[in-house]
């Protein structure tokens, strides 16, 4: 089973059948905060729902087209991060996130994604990841961007929310980048020592 962990109070773990309920009571308790960003919210409105989710996901896991998984943190079910699908004739990927109300402003989801390219990039090999988010979500926006993401244009109307058509910032991130951060950090650490 896909887990990481990430640090000694937060990991990432597919989700089971058996978190339906879970995964349910942290979406109705941000359906207020996620539906302004998430066009699926107002359909996720039963324990059923969010288990059809998870088995979608789990199957999309076990066809090796991506995954969904939950952002465990103090042991509660925190929000979701997980790749769209993977395109394995082109080595590429896109992120999609979420956390329930209650838990944003920790640094989360910036650790979660930073583990998620790990695994793309090093475990996966993929060549490219790409985070798209709505020019208004800004604080989806920082997340690639305090991850060294770069800005590579804009989709205009590419998602219908609530409130209407909202813009796109596509976010790229290439493997060879990644390492490139990476091996900065650790000659960066080792500075430090």
């Amino acid at each position: 089973m896909f887990t990481h962990r990430i640090d000694s109070a937060t990991y990432l773990k597919l989700l089971e059948v058996q978190e339906s309920e879970k995964l349910f009571q942290l979406i109705d308790s941000s359906r207020e905060h996620l539906r302004n960003w998430l066009p699926w919210v107002d359909k996720n409105t039963t324990v059923e729902d969010s288990r059809q989710f998870i088995q979608h996901t789990l199957d999309q896991f076990a066809a090796g087209n991506g995954f969904n998984a939950g952002i465990w943190y103090q042991g509660a079910l925190a929000g979701v991060i997980g790749f769209h699908k993977i395109d394995w004739q082109n080595s590429t990927t896109s992120i999609g996130y979420w956390l329930g109300e209650d838990y944003t402003g920790n640094g989360l989801m910036q650790k979660a994604v930073s583990k998620c390219l790990d695994y793309a990039f090093l475990e996966l090999r993929l060549n490219r990841v790409e985070i798209r988010s709505a020019i208004g979500n800004v604080r989806s926006r920082k997340i690639p961007e305090k991850l060294g993401f770069t800005l590579e244009g804009t989709i205009r109307q590419a998602e219908k929310l609530v409130y209407g058509y909202v813009n796109h910032n596509v976010y790229g991130m290439l493997l060879e980048e990644w390492e490139a951060k990476e091996n900065s950090s650790i000659n960066d650490d080792e500075t430090y020592e």
